[in-house]
């Protein structure tokens, strides 16, 4: 039978509320328990009797709007996996909270002493946590569950960056690592990363946030936990690691840009936001004590603010979020502009460039003063080819292969710069938890403003070492006259001008992202930016290529005969298909300014003719 309150059958609504009932009498947390149970008074609202036609209909839309909420609230237990949990806050086993997050921790406890059983001593776990709504409290949480049997739990001395609690798990030989913290998700977000080492993991994975088959494992033990009232938690009894880990974190961070021109690195004026996010006065400090002192601070975004006032989205990589930080260095004149995300293990980098002056029309602004943001692959070719340069100085480290690594959707230009330097090169599929496995690894980065440009003290991305690097290269360049562009175009004589671009398609219909890549699979397109294509690779069956084989991924990747590459693949984090562009323009070696600039405009160009046919190929025409 129908609920006419919902336009639902009556079974369904009776086991919705029956869920919802027993969610809140096993919720910890009075605020989301309050939240669930108003959502399920209105959801069962009636007008009253005689009550009018447009108030009648009033009370069914905000019943049904109720209804279709804690449908989504209850469609199942938020998802854990190799990324941990990431949601947006609220009451339900669908969202972030007390009650999903107790539960997580129970089955990771649950987990490492599997893992480590009869091992002494008991499990050591690390526990970071960031600025937004409720970290602090999910990082209690989660200490008072491990402690309460038997498992040594260290807790970050406050709200500090990603990076700091990636290193605390290698320095302190932790078996795992926890932080919470949604990156540069939206204010409504938190999130839960898992990190393993110690005992647990021992190659070169060591420290490093988990990958299959550990996400299934933790999944499975997170589901056994029968409620939240079963899971004992302890009111005391861990340890808050004091200030020195955040010193020594600061040191080492420092470290990665050795004794150099002490006037260039003291010259070199830096502006940095950390997009109200915890990595502001930390990234400043290792910048500082690295010899960069002119580092000014976009004052609106320096303190954590868990609402992100500022910006529409804490991501550098999107529209408008550093356009205060661009805007205070176009004032200044500064040299570069360095923005850390929200939990500070990405970085965004802005330079003068030539090429991007814009004619001022009406108010002057930073992009008319020829201000741009870098794209990661170019933040990335730049660490890499200086990563390579620093090897050919101070030579490789005994019994290792020196390796180059990124994801399979970054530009080729590394595996070029590798091949040049005679370093072996490493292709990964997408993320961290897969670049920073890598043997050998120096320098690791993907497109999405990750660079790992430390991994014997942090294997994760890291934008506080990636920071001091890139200003340590700008530095050495400025004393010679010189920018990061000219390193660009330097990389582009040598290797010929490779330009990256992207093209997504959000789907509210989650079903279409299937559709979509099998669509694509059955009929991929015959040329590309008028080019034939002449290899697509079905990355679902895995590769076995020169680069390494990589294991199966939902994904596909084509080359057309002019070198031009399409990596297309569904996002692992939003309801997204992105496809992941690059072309090559041959450079002449001893090619001048002018070339440069023609090889530019080519290459834009053809980026523009491929962007067109991809959203063809995707069934993206006219959106």
């Amino acid at each position: 039978m129908t609920d006419e309150r919902t336009g639902t059958d009556g079974d369904g609504w009776a086991r919705l509320v029956t869920q919802v009932d027993a969610w809140v009498a096993d919720d910890p947390d009075p605020v989301t328990a309050d939240e669930l149970t108003a959502l399920l008074r209105v959801a069962r609202e009636t007008p009253e009797p005689g009550a009018s036609e447009p108030v009648a209909h009033l009370v069914h839309r905000d019943a049904a709007t109720a209804r279709a909420e804690l449908e989504d609230r209850f469609s199942g237990l938020l998802q854990f996996g190799t990324a941990g949990l990431r949601g947006a806050l609220g009451g339900g086993p669908h969202r972030m909270n007390r009650a999903v997050v107790i539960r997580a921790a129970a089955g990771l406890a649950d987990f490492l002493l599997g893992e480590l059983e009869g091992a002494t001593p008991a499990p050591r776990v690390v526990v970071g946590y960031d600025a937004r709504h409720n970290s602090h409290r999910f990082a209690l949480d989660t200490a008072a569950v491990m402690t309460a049997v038997g498992i040594e739990v260290l807790l970050l001395p406050r709200a500090l960056p990603t990076p700091v609690l990636a290193r605390a798990v290698r320095r302190f030989d932790a078996d795992a690592g926890v932080m919470v913290t949604a990156s540069h998700n939206p204010p409504q977000d938190n999130g839960y990363k898992v990190y393993l080492g110690g005992r647990v993991v021992t190659d070169a994975g060591q420290g490093a946030q988990i990958v299959p088959p550990a996400d299934t494992a933790i999944a499975a033990a997170i589901a056994r936990v029968p409620s939240v009232a079963s899971v004992p938690r302890a009111s005391t009894g861990w340890t808050v690691l004091g200030e020195d880990v955040v010193d020594e974190y600061a040191r080492t961070a420092a470290a990665v840009a050795p004794d150099g021109d002490a006037d260039a690195r003291a010259r070199l004026k830096v502006v940095l936001t950390p997009l109200h996010g915890v990595g502001g006065a930390l990234t400043k400090d290792v910048l500082a004590r690295a010899g960069f002192g002119d580092v000014t601070l976009v004052a609106e975004q320096a303190e954590p603010d868990p609402d992100f006032p500022t910006v529409a989205f804490p991501n550098p990589e999107e529209p408008g979020a550093t356009d205060l930080a661009l805007a205070l260095a176009s004032a200044m004149r500064a040299d570069l502009v360095v923005a850390v995300d929200p939990d500070a293990d990405r970085c965004a980098v802005a330079v003068l460039d030539p090429r991007a002056h814009i004619p001022a029309r009406g108010p002057e602004t930073p992009q008319a003063d020829g201000w741009r943001m870098l794209t990661g692959d170019e933040v990335g070719a730049l660490l890499g080819a200086d990563a390579a340069d620093r090897l050919r100085t101070a030579g490789s480290p005994a019994g290792s292969t020196p390796t180059l690594a990124c994801s399979i959707v970054s530009s080729r230009l590394l595996a070029a710069v590798a091949a040049a330097a005679g370093l072996r090169f490493a292709s990964t599929l997408t993320g961290f938890k897969w670049i920073s496995r890598v043997d050998g690894l120096v320098f690791g980065y993907e497109e999405a403003l990750g660079y790992c440009v430390d991994p014997a003290h942090v294997r994760d991305k890291d934008g506080m070492t990636a920071a001091v690097r890139v200003c340590d290269l700008a530095a050495r360049l400025a004393a010679q006259g010189r920018t990061l562009v000219d390193a660009l175009d330097d990389l582009a004589r040598a290797h010929g001008l490779h330009a990256t671009g992207q093209v997504s398609a959000r789907f509210a219909d989650l079903s279409r992202i299937g559709a979509t890549m099998t669509a694509l699979r059955e009929a991929p397109p015959a040329t590309l930016a008028g080019s034939p294509v002449v290899e697509v690779v079905d990355l679902a069956a895995g590769t076995d290529d020169d680069r390494g084989g990589l294991p199966p991924t939902d994904g596909l990747r084509l080359l057309t005969a002019d070198g031009t590459r399409v990596v297309v693949r569904p996002s692992g984090t939003e309801p997204k298909v992105k496809a992941y562009l690059e072309v090559v323009v041959p450079v002449a070696a001893d090619a001048e300014r002018a070339e440069l600039d023609a090889a530019h405009r080519t290459a834009r160009h053809r980026l523009d003719d491929l962007a067109r046919d991809v959203r063809t190929a995707l069934g993206l025409d006219g959106s």
